[in-house]
């Protein structure tokens, strides 16, 4: 996998050793183990999904982490891009909406200190413990959600899917004052950020479509 990954361009050599020494496998069904390290999503509990290796290295080698960070993630999930976080940088904050989801990765990710969990609405950030020198949200948002934004340090780093339901577009924000420094990364296609400052949920945006 990680050989792969520098074939596609991962330069960063510590998210390479990283990548290199968590075991993904743990993260997911043992009925898919087989998949594990293949670059393509594995879904995970709740309709939800394990990124691509691919994308996990793209999304970290993009928030440029420093070991003095402490960062926020939209979208906990598995766990894995969490034990990544957690590796590279001082402390992690990381919010997901189901809570199923939440109490596995927390089992998972035991023997890490430095590791905070919530169950919430992730558009709505974690404000009592702003800023954040780094975001990274792990699922499409319409627009980047505003208390993001706000949330975030000054020259701090901000990387998110942004876009339609089905495609988005991966881009990384360097705030500048009022202004974001914005640099694409690649197409992607993500699961919808839901929340009060991203998508409705299912059940919601069907009834708007009909």
């Amino acid at each position: 996998m990680v050989r792969r990954l520098e074939a596609q361009g991962i330069t960063d050599t510590r998210v390479l050793e990283v990548m290199r020494r968590i075991p993904r496998h743990l993260f997911i069904a043992n009925s898919l183990w087989d998949h594990a390290y293949a670059d393509h999503p594995v879904p995970i509990d709740r309709g939800q999904t394990i990124s691509q290796p691919y994308i996990v290295a793209l999304m970290t080698q993009a928030l440029q982490l420093e070991k003095s960070d402490r960062v926020l993630e939209i979208g906990t999930g598995s766990g894995y891009q969490t034990a990544i976080l957690a590796e590279l940088a001082r402390h992690v904050y990381t919010i997901e909406r189901f809570a199923e989801l939440s109490e596995k990765a927390q089992r998972l990710l035991a023997g890490y200190t430095n590791i905070r969990f919530r169950v919430g609405d992730g558009t709505l950030g974690w404000p009592e413990e702003a800023p954040f020198e780094k975001i990274i949200v792990t699922a499409a948002a319409p627009e980047v959600p505003a208390a993001l934004v706000e949330q975030l340090a000054e020259s701090g780093r901000l990387v998110i899917p942004v876009g339609g339901r089905q495609l988005q577009t991966l881009v990384a924000l360097t705030k500048e004052g009022k202004r974001l420094r914005r640099e694409e990364l690649c197409a992607c296609s993500f699961l919808p950020l839901i929340g009060e400052e991203g998508w409705p949920d299912e059940e919601t945006w069907l009834q708007h479509l009909l």
